[in-house]
């Protein structure tokens, strides 16, 4: 039997909060399923590290990580760390880009039970993680961003073959056991070369999934179709700032940014992390919303299931899943999905069913 060793996180703001949160969950899903308990690493990250470390990514949580089998990471409030550490890579960034974790796969999935602008959305953003448009990511050293003269900003954006044809084999990967539907969003017809060739690639990858059915449009005409029939998609690939742009709309499209989980992962490495930020303002108050931080850490179990062939943690992350679907549609929500439960709350809710079966 398989058992995991994985890296806990907590970061700034809410993180100590919902981080706690989808451990306990986790703990009840392995026990229902039969799995060996999880051994949870804690170390040191974000504004506390940077306190004890002067750096908010201390090198030996990077080594740390490397021996374990995934890492649950919580948001970082990076904008109010001191500097030089605010100007710096932040901490999600310095961990993506050290294991290269190509992949962010962000679902967007309406519960029954919650206020939901299109009732029904059920689809993933698979969105590329290491190029783009984002100067963070455009470069090997420095940035993709650089001012000549005061009065001139210039921004590189970058599209290779080699990072577009792994993040479309992902998307077709997981299209195949969904919905069999892949839907490609890019602006070629202005940016004809670089978001042209994300399009062309694609539809290349495409060619080896005869099965799957592909289509695409451009990024202005696909907000507009979510906010419309975001119940219509299954899986969307996209390059990295758009990627990012469409997860928040269709977060929000199915109830809150509060339920939008992720998972960043390379062949490799994965790592588990809710797509919204630390929300410094409620933190420490028992409020926040930890379905997003639940469900990203469901994605991760179900990320190990697949490299281990592990039965007993497919089951571990469906399991997350139907408690947390079970304690809203029985009417528990924090209130950001109009409901008055806390965090402490809901996570007791969702551990009561799981535990019930």
């Amino acid at each position: 039997m398989t058992s995991y060793s994985l890296g806990v996180l907590f970061g700034d703001g809410i993180g100590p909060e919902i981080v706690p949160s989808s451990t306990a969950i986790a703990d009840a899903a392995a026990e229902a399923s039969g799995l060996e308990p999880v051994d949870w690493v804690e170390l040191p990250l974000g504004a506390a590290a940077i306190t004890e470390y002067d750096t908010a990514v201390p090198e030996s949580t990077l080594t740390a990580l490397a021996g374990l089998d995934g890492w649950l990471l919580g948001p970082h409030d990076s904008a109010a760390y001191p500097e030089p550490h605010r100007s710096q890579l932040n901490p999600s960034g310095t961990i993506r880009k050290h294991f290269d974790l190509y992949a962010n796969i962000r679902p967007a999935k309406a519960f029954e039970g919650s206020k939901a602008v299109v009732p029904g959305t059920d689809l993933v953003i698979v969105r590329e993680n290491t190029q783009g448009f984002y100067a963070d990511r455009s470069t090997y050293a420095g940035t993709g961003e650089f001012m000549p003269s005061p009065d001139v900003a210039i921004a590189l954006g970058i599209i290779t073959r080699p990072a577009v044809e792994r993040i479309a084999r992902s998307a077709f990967e997981l299209a195949r056991r969904r919905d069999k539907r892949v839907t490609i969003v890019h602006k070629a017809n202005v940016l004809k070369m670089t978001t042209g060739l994300f399009r062309d690639v694609c539809r290349e990858i495409g060619t080896d999934y005869p099965d799957v059915a592909i289509d695409d449009f451009h990024i202005d005409a696909m907000t507009v179709h979510l906010v419309r029939r975001a119940d219509a998609f299954d899986v969307i690939v996209t390059e990295n700032m758009f990627g990012d742009i469409l997860s928040d709309l269709a977060g929000e499209i199915a109830g809150s940014l509060g339920i939008a989980p992720s998972l960043n992962s390379s062949d490799t490495h994965a790592m588990a992390q809710a797509a919204h930020g630390s929300a410094p303002d409620i933190a420490g108050r028992d409020i926040a919303n930890p379905i997003a931080m639940i469900m990203s850490t469901a994605m991760l179990m179900d990320w190990l299931a697949a490299k281990h062939s592990d039965d007993r943690a497919r089951d571990a992350a469906g399991r997350i899943e139907r408690g947390v679907e079970t304690a809203v549609r029985n009417g528990v929500s924090t209130r950001d999905l109009g409901g008055s439960a806390s965090t402490t709350d809901f996570t007791a809710a969702v551990v009561e069913a799981i535990r019930a079966g």
